[in-house]
Order: structure tokens, then sequence, then C-alpha cells
């Protein structure tokens, strides 16, 4: 996979978010998933209060492989409708362009890999993009496929409960508290509105465009299908729970439909891997089925087959078809599946991960076989079985957290994930002898070393740390192991005591020392991912004779900044551009855009954006002009203004008028009082370097920050030393009372400066002189520009139809004067009469913006405290 396709892949994911129009709120991200989970799992409970584990187990083991079939013959069907999904959205979007096996496949492989990792809006979509893209499909056309897909499915969903509202079946009125023409009419107006779609789509030459991007919707016949598929999909998962359910549970199909999608909805929002838990409690409270062990047997065994079995085939296919494609003796169908298929190794090698921990967390909340645990009385300690149980719980939560490291294509999170799994082989064994947990060790192992070779980055960031949405599934998904474990052990009375009881049949002890380590590690990981940093400490990095030469010759003085010493470099071969970057840790972002040739200077944007896609991280490139803004979109990223750059022409500069008048009695002032205004050559500047530091010293202690880096420089003799220096001398002392280096553009383009500063106890009026002084000075010499630098949040409109970015800028301008003087340094800026050009940050959209300015922030300020002060 190439760069391009993940930087693509972001705007696919983003598209398929904002179509359906969920993931827009983060906060509504955060908390609707746990409180329904919160919620679900206190109904769990309740409902299931009286029913005890060991009547569960004897209901799984009564189920007949009679019924184990027909619920597998069904979650058939409903894959087989899944990958339907694919193949006609295909036809309709793409025909041609796209074997529809390959569509199939990738619908059913898609959805099989979203049920057991959760994410569905994610994984699905990143899935069903890293499939095509790899077979040469555009952002566009993908964008397409998966909207019509969503469109199938609510197709189907609409034609369903159109049906079953109008014809009443018996049951549906116990769920709808309305009467029977209202619900004639809701149905009916239902099937008027499908009916009246597919006929629009009949007519052909249908287009739907959102958000810059566009496709064709499919025609009549293919919209038909499309909806059957959806209904045979629903249907099909439905009916895999429905043969499983206790004969004498008393309800009818239509009933028990009705619940099902309700309890889909409510697993949806749980945003646990699978809805595991709310899905659970939903369904048995609206079959009114509560204190059911037979009813708990069958979801579990509805788990088995639905969610985990089509995992375990897609994850077992694709490894033997990589085993069998490195064999060169063999290729034909398995190389062409195995290259179609390769791009979501690192998603299903975190599901793989995922389901082993999930494994050895459930084996640790539930009984240990008496039997076993007598035959290690004779061989193992107390002592180390209690020790291997409490290991296997660690290593258990520890394979979840780090399946997000697999899930980047994180090399360390692979070899991680291998070691813990061997250690979980031998816990499996050394707790309870648990032969068939250490089978699946095995397996998971052997899996995730057929698929070595996609996890290639390597990145300095923690594995374990994660995002808000994947701790949120994780938290849901360990609550509801708890809760198992809670269910477990119902019949045993609580006791403080139990956290201390050693002994050979202390299992709901061994559950709860468990549990505290499992809550204990979740709660470092949780600390780490909300407030841990890890921007390395800046280290001063010798600047290369090529990047001085290319600066320095640059006709855009902000290249200038590059020679600061904080940053790293990227080269082209030739030595005929470079850009500079830092690594924050998180992300590595560029100061301004490439310096030099322009066409070297896109591939070293390329360059950073793979090194970035290699590490794991980020990218961003911070403050840059419209010059590479095409090759920023070919990257998938999102173009935000961050405010405007003033530039005042020189070729007729004067201080006349009335908005320079300020500037004009400051410079006449100096003159009168015997201030000396003088351009000190850089080859002289050494000997008055400890006169201008004590002026900066002095200048510091009056300010609360501390020096600034990244986009600023601070003093520092080896930086300042490339630069003449312009300053203000009492002409009566001789003392310097005021400085500041000059940025020179190449052929005398622009003038510039970046440090500028002065003694605290010299009269107001000097930096208005020096500035005054500069300016004219650069007119004489013959420079065409005087570049005044950016008002951060300038010309960022704030409108009701703006971008939410827009709006939150334009806001930040108009009300942060109390925190920075926004509207202050544009209104000093704009009394020089200068041309306005935006200046703009080019990072991943979504919430990666902010985050990416607030790391920015950090480089700036020298890290979190001078940030804060």
């Amino acid at each position: 996979m190439t760069t391009q396709d993940t930087g693509e892949e972001l705007w696919a994911v983003r598209w398929a978010e904002r179509a359906t129009g969920f993931l827009e709120r983060p906060l509504v991200r955060i908390a609707i998933p746990v409180l329904v989970t919160l919620i679900a799992l206190v109904v769990l409970h309740e409902l299931s209060s009286h029913v005890k584990w060991s009547d569960v187990q004897t209901d799984v083991a009564n189920t007949s492989w009679k019924l184990m079939f027909f619920a597998v013959c069904w979650t058939a069907f409903s894959f087989v409708s899944l990958s339907m999904y694919d193949v006609f959205a295909v036809q309709s979007v793409a025909d041609g362009e796209v074997p529809l096996p390959v569509a199939g496949m990738a619908g059913a492989c898609g959805y099989a890999v979203s049920n057991c990792l959760g994410f569905s809006y994610i994984t699905g979509t990143a899935i069903r993009y890293r499939i095509y893209a790899s077979l040469g499909l555009d952002l566009g056309r993908v964008a397409g496929v998966i909207a019509t897909s969503w469109i199938a499915f609510w197709s189907g969903m609409v034609l369903l409960l159109g049906c079953l509202l109008t014809l009443h079946p018996d049951g549906i009125s116990k769920i709808l508290p309305i009467n029977e023409t209202v619900e004639t009419v809701i149905g009916i107006g239902l099937l008027i509105g499908l009916a009246t779609l597919l006929i629009w789509l009949a007519k052909g030459g249908r287009r739907l465009a959102y958000g810059g991007l566009g496709f064709n919707l499919p025609g009549g016949k293919l919209a038909g299908l499309l909806t059957l598929a959806a209904i045979g999909d629903l249907f099909g998962a439905s009916m895999t729970l429905y043969v499983l359910m206790p004969d004498d549970l008393g309800i009818g199909f239509p009933f028990f439909f009705a619940v099902y999608i309700g309890a889909i909805a409510v697993g949806i929002l749980s945003h646990a891997p699978g809805g595991i838990g709310a899905f659970e409690a939903t369904l048995i409270a609206g079959l009114g089925a509560s204190g059911r062990s037979d009813v708990i047997a069958a979801l579990l065994l509805y788990r088995l087959v639905y969610t985990f079995l089509p995992f375990a085939i897609a994850s077992l296919s694709i490894a033997v078809a990589s085993a069998m494609t490195h064999r060169r003796r063999i290729g034909g169908a398995a190389t062409w599946v195995y290259r179609v298929l390769r791009p979501i190794v690192p998603m299903v090698a975190a599901g793989v991960s995922a389901v082993a921990g999930v494994i050895l967390l459930v084996s640790g909340a539930l009984p240990t076989s008496s039997q076993n645990l007598g035959v290690l009385r004779d061989f193992l300690p107390l002592s180390f079985v209690e020790a291997s149980h409490l290991a296997g719980s660690a290593v258990g939560v520890l394979l979840i957290l780090v399946s997000r490291g697999l899930f980047r294509k994180l090399y360390r999170a692979w070899i991680v994930a291998m070691l813990l799994m061997v250690v979980g082989f031998f816990a499996s064994l050394t707790k309870g002898l648990d032969t068939h947990e250490a089978v699946s060790m095995l397996g998971t192992i052997g899996l995730l070393a057929m698929f070595r070779g996609a996890f290639y980055r390597v990145s300095g960031a923690s594995i374990f740390r994660l995002n808000i949405p994947w701790l949120v599934s994780v938290i849901a998904l360990l609550a509801v192991i708890f809760w198992i474990g809670l269910f477990a052990y119902s019949h045993v009375e609580y006791q403080n005591s139990l956290w201390w009881e050693f002994a050979w049949n202390g299992d709901a002890s061994r559950f709860l020392r468990s549990s505290l380590i499992v809550a204990v590690i979740l709660g470092v990981v949780a600390v780490n991912t909300l407030f841990g940093r890890e921007i390395p400490p800046p280290v001063r990095t010798e600047i290369p004779k090529a990047v001085e030469r290319l600066a320095m010759e640059s006709e855009d003085t902000e290249a200038q900044i590059s020679l600061t010493g904080d940053k790293q470099f990227l080269m082209s071969p030739e030595e005929n551009a470079f850009l500079a970057y830092a690594d924050t840790g998180n992300a590595l972002i560029s100061k301004g855009e490439p310096v030099g040739d322009e066409t070297a200077g896109q591939q070293l944007i390329w360059q950073l954006r793979e090194m970035a896609d290699r590490e794991g991280k980020l990218c961003a490139f911070y403050s840059v002009s419209t010059k590479y803004l095409p090759t920023f979109l070919d990257l998938g990223l999102s173009i935000l203004k961050i405010g405007e750059v003033a530039r005042v022409p020189l070729n007729d500069f004067s201080l006349d008028g009335k908005s320079r008048k300020r500037f004009r009695q400051a410079k006449n002032r100096a003159e009168r009082e015997g201030y000396v205004f003088e351009i000190i050559p850089k080859e002289q500047l050494a000997p008055v370097l400890p006169e201008l530091r004590k002026i900066s010293d002095d200048w510091l202690a009056q300010k609360a920050g501390e020096e600034k880096g990244f986009a600023l420089g601070g003093f520092d003799d080896e930086y300042l030393s490339y630069f003449d220096h312009a300053v203000l001398r009492n002409g009566a002392t001789g003392e310097i009372v005021a400085f500041a280096n000059l940025f020179q553009g190449g052929h005398k383009s622009e003038l510039s400066l970046d440090l500028m500063r002065y003694e605290p106890d010299s009269p107001s009026f000097v930096m208005d002189a020096l500035f005054a002084e500069m300016m004219s000075w650069g007119a004489e010499q013959g420079f065409q520009w005087f570049s005044l630098g950016a008002a951060p949040f300038s010309g960022i409109e704030n409108r009701q139809l703006a971008s939410i970015w827009n709006r939150i800028g334009g806001f930040v301008y108009e009300h942060g004067e109390q925190f920075y003087h926004f509207e202050g340094l544009r209104s000093f800026k704009q009394k020089f009469d200068p041309d306005w050009s935006p200046n703009y940050l080019a990072s991943p959209g979504g919430l990666a913006a902010p985050r990416i300015l607030y790391e920015v922030n950090i480089l700036i300020s020298g890290g979190l405290r001078g940030l804060t002060k």
C-alpha cells in the first residue's frame, strides 16, 4: 500500500463518517457509548440475576448439532448477502473496473473483521478502501461503493419495516404503542417512499455529490437487487439467532425480528466490539426472557457462530493464501487472493490479538475445572498457579491494548503481541491445564507469524497508547468481561476476605485479583492516553551547508527560520531543495514548505509523508502558502487557514501619511535625541554579541514566557551569526538599546526580521523608531517587499455556513483578546497598508487538526511549561 493510499484512506473514512452524520460530534462519540454500555450492563445484570453459570453451560452442551448446522447455514446466507452489497455497488459505481469476485471478498471480509473488532464505520470503510485502492480505484469511487452499500442497507430496512407495519403480524403491536391505523399509515408511507426512490432511480443518470466527492447512483434494477441483498443480510443474521432460541419462548419471527433490529442499533451505539453486552441486554429485555439460562446460552452460541466463526474463516483464508504465495511453485488463485486481501492483514491481525486477549480474560473470569486443578496440584505449588492466573489476565488485557498497534502496522506491536501470546500459552497450561485455550494461543501465534510482512512501521511512540474511540471500546469490552465474572460467581457472597483467600478452589478470589490487575493496567494506559506526552527533548542539530546556501538564496525570507538549529532536514539527492521539520513523538511537522527547486520539493513532501507513515505518526505542514496546495491535497490532507501574512511593498515606500504617523514621529524623535541607526554586518557581529545578549536577557526577564523555537528564533549565538543586525544606539553613550536580526531574501526580493528586542529601561519610542529605520533602509537598498510576518486567525470568516474550523478560528480571533492580542496585532500591521496573503496548515482533518496545532504550540513555546506560562 502506498502512502497516498493511507492519506486517501483517511479521506474515505472521513467521507463515510460525514455521510452517516454521527461522528461529527466528538462528545457524542464518547458520552453515548459509555452511557449505553453502563445502562446495558445494569439491565443485563438484573435480567440474569437468577441464572447460574452452570445452567448456562448445561444448556450450551445440550444444544443439538442440527440447530448448530442451521445456524451456520443462515450465517453463510447472511454473509453471501453482505458480499452482494459490494458486488452490486461496484457494478453501479465502477462497472468493469473491479472483478466481481474481488468485490464479494471485500464485502464478506470487511464485515467479518468489523463485526469482530467493532468500529464498523471505520474498519469496514478502511477495509474496502485498501482493497479497492490496491486495484487502482480512486477515492471518489471507493466512497461511492461505501455510500451505495449504506443506501442498500437502509432500503432493505425500510422495506421490511414497511411490510411489518402494514401487515400487522402478530406481536408487533406489543412493541409499538400506537393503534393499527397509525401503524398502517406509517408502513404504507415507508413503502411509498421506497417505491418512489426506486422509480426515480430507474430513470437513470442520477448522481450524488457531497463534500467534494460525487458518484453515480444505481439504476432501478441494481437498486432493487441491492434492496434484496439487504433483506437477505438482515433475514439471515436474525434467523441465525432465531433457530438457536428455545422453542418454548412463545414468540413469532416478526416480533423477534423487530427486537433484533433494535438490539443491533443499541449495540452500535455502545461502541463495544460487536455491540457485546448492549446487544444481549436489549434482546433479553425486548423478548421478556429474563432469568432464562437457555436464552443466554443461545446468545453465546450466536456470538460464536455469527461473530467469531466468519472472522476465523477470513483470518485463516488470508493466512493460507499468504503461506501458499510464499511457496514459489504455487501461484494462480492463491497469489491473486492474497494480493487482493493483503492490505487488510493489519486489521485481521488486530482482531486476532483482541480475540486472543478476550479468550484469556474470559477464561480468567470463569471457574476452572476442578479435575484439571487436581492434576496440577500434583506437580505445581499453589503460589505458581495463582501467579499464572494473574499473568494470564494481564496478558489478556495487554493483547487487547496492543491490537491498536497492530492496526497501525507497528512492527514493535507485532513483536510484543507474539511474546505476549507465548506467555499466554504457558499461562493457559499452568493456571488450569486449559488445553483448548493453549491450542488457541498456538493458533494465533501461527497466524501472526504468517502476517509478519505487513508490519513495517517503526515508531518511537508507545504501542499501548490508544486514541479516544479505541479507549472507549476497550473499556466497554472489559466492562462486559468483568460482568461475565460477576455473573459466574453470583452465588458467592462477597466478603473482604475473598481478596486474600488463596486456595485451590478459590476461583472467585482469583477472579477479583485478576480484575484488579486488569483495572490497574487499563488505568495506566488511560492516563497515558489522555495526559501523556512524548515530545523528544530539543537537540541542536548540525545544519548542512546546502541548507545554509538554499535558505540564504531563497526569495522567501521565512526559509531562514530553518537555521535555528532545532529542526531536522530532508535533502533532495541533487541538494537543490530541503524540507525542515520537527518530530514531536506523535507527529512529523514541517515548518513551512520546501525550500529550493519546486519539483524536488514535491518529492520531499511525499518523503516526509512516507516517513511519518512508516513510523505510525501524523504528518502536517505548518504555515504554508498556496504554492504546494495541489500536492498536499494529493496526500489526502485537509487545508485549514490559520491566519494571514502581511507584506509591505518597498518600491515607493514612505513614512508619509496619517496611518504611519506614529512611526514617522518615533523616527524623528530618535534623531532629535541623538539615537543612531546602524547595520552591523554578520562578519562584525561577534564583538557585540555579549551586549546584545544582555539586552535580550533583560527583555526576556520582563516576559511571562520563555525563549521560543520552531517557528520563531531565540537568542542563540550560532543562529544569530548567520544574519546582519539592525541596531539603535544611544549617540551619547554609544550603547545599543534595541536590535533585530535581518532576514534578507535572495535577489533582494524581501526583507524581514525574526528576533527584535530592546532594553526595558529605554524610551518607549525606540522600537517604533527601529522599525521605521529598517523599512526605510530596505527601500534604499532596493528590496521589493518588507514582511511583517503572520497575524494568527486573521481573515478567517466566522459565518453560519462556514466550516466548523472557520467558525472556531473566527470565534477565537474575535473573543480571545484577553489571552492574545489577535486584533491588536493585525491592527498594528494594517497601519502599513500591507498586502495580505493567506497562511495555511496542511494536516489530517477531523480532531487531528487541533491536536497538530497544540503540538506546534508546544514546539514553539519550548515545552508544556513554556506554553502554560
